[in-house]
Formats: C-alpha cells, structure tokens, sequence
C-alpha cells in the first residue's frame, strides 16, 4: 500500500472523523450518566417477547467506542500517511458513526421508526464499503496498522450492527403487532438468528477477518443466555448458530487468508 502525507482536505476529513467519534461516545455517555431516556439496553427490552439478548451482551459497546478512539486519534497524528483505507472507509465511516448515534437518541425517545431507519443506514454505510474493498483488506499483512486500527474498529462496529439490526426489527414489530401472522413469533426469531448466521459467514468469506464475526457470536450468545428459560428451541438455535459463527470466522480467517496473503507478498 502506497502512503503519502494527507492533503488539507484529506486531513480536513480526518477531523472530521475525529469529531464523530467524540460525538458518538458523548451521546452514548451521556444518556448512561443522565439517565434521560431509554437505555439501548432498556429500549431493547420494551418489546422483546419474541427475540430477546441478555443485557450483559451490550457492553459490547464499550469495546468498540474505545477502538473507534483508536481508530480516530490515529488519523490526527502527524506521522500517519494517508493510506488506501482510510481514504476510502473515511466517510462512510462518518455516516455510521453519525447514524449510531442519532440511533441513541431515537432509542432514548422511542421513536422506533426512526431507529429501524438508523441502524440499518448506519449497517449499510459502513458493511457496503467495507465489501467493496474486501481484496485491500484480505492482501494487509497480519500485524499491519491499517489491519488492527482501520478495519478491525469498523468490521466490529458493521458486526454488531449485523446482530442489532434484526433485533431492533423484530422489537419494534412485536410491539406494535406488525410480525406477519404467516409464521410464529419463534420461527421468525430462529429465521432472523439463521439470516444472521448465514450473513457473518458469507461476509467473512469476503473479508478474512475476526472482527466482523466475533460481534455477531457474542450477541447470538447473549440470545442463548436470554432465551434458555423462556424459549428453549430458540436458545439453542441462538447457541448452535454462535458456534458455528465462532468455528467459520476461524476457520475462514486463519485457513484462507494465509493463502491470500502468501500470493501477494
């Protein structure tokens, strides 16, 4: 990969980032310290009687505001060259940050059309780019900064979202009775448990990495751990689907990248 010292728009953008990251962790904060509002974790209790994750399960945001961070300040350093990823995964990089954190917001007031909006933007703005620029992403060496600072703190945040997405669907559609009646409550959950699965394995096909898949496991476990008592044949389903998600991100990233990286070495 070629690295060249950023122009003044290109350092412009950068700040730009910066300034968004800051954005979404003072709002997430803020609704925590305040307490105004739903929590995320509130907001997805209001209506889970037909898909539900353990609340533990979202502290997953913590994990990934503080890669974001990362993420963000190194793109300020004086020392860091504007490379082919972070031109490219710049700004829809902003979008999502943006979204995820009106997301909060929406939550908070429950303005639950706004939140389907939201998150699914905020999923596609930042998986989309991320696809289109899966063979840059597959050919980075291992211990490469791009690697560990630029992909890794977006294919997480594009990996929760791949879980939260659906879950906030089948929320909001619970409780307002909108679930078609043409299947049951369970077998639209375990549907949208398997699409999950399904959609963290093909994506890791494409991009070789842990960090889009590992989010996806951890929330279909924090299914299991809420569905044991209510809902068994869905827990299961959640824990089998974990699993596999688990196996096949390993698998897919050890096994197959290797090869991708020994070709372009």
């Amino acid at each position: 990969m070629s690295i060249v010292r950023p122009t003044s728009g290109q350092m412009t953008r950068r700040l730009i980032v910066l300034a968004a990251v800051i954005f979404a962790v003072v709002i997430g904060q803020t609704q925590v310290l305040l307490q105004w509002g739903q929590s995320p974790a509130e907001f997805a209790a209001d209506s889970d009687a037909t898909l539900k994750v353990a609340g533990y399960a979202f502290a997953i945001w913590g994990v990934i505001y503080l890669w974001l961070v990362v993420y963000a300040v190194r793109q300020v350093l004086p020392g860091t060259g504007e490379s082919l990823l972070i031109h490219r995964l710049g700004w829809p990089s902003v979008g999502a940050l943006l979204g995820i954190s009106w997301w909060v917001v929406a939550a908070a007031f429950d303005w639950e059309i706004a939140t389907i909006v939201l998150i699914f933007g905020s999923l596609g703005v930042i998986l989309i780019p991320l696809l289109a620029n899966a063979g840059a992403i597959r050919a980075l060496p291992r211990g490469d900064r791009d690697r560990w600072m630029t992909v890794w703190p977006l294919a997480m945040l594009a990996g929760w979202l791949t879980v939260a997405s659906p879950v906030n669907l089948i929320t909001v559609a619970t409780g307002n009775g909108w679930l078609p009646e043409a299947l049951s409550p369970t077998t639209w959950a375990v549907l949208a448990v398997v699409v999950v699965a399904v959609v963290a394995l093909v994506v890791t096909q494409r991009l070789r990495t842990l960090a889009y898949g590992l989010p996806i496991a951890w929330g279909l476990l924090g299914a299991f751990v809420a569905e044991q008592a209510r809902n068994p044949l869905l827990a299961y389903v959640a824990l089998a689907a974990a699993v596999a998600v688990l196996l096949g991100v390993i698998i897919l990233t050890f096994r197959l990248r290797a090869g991708v990286e020994r070709t372009t070495a």
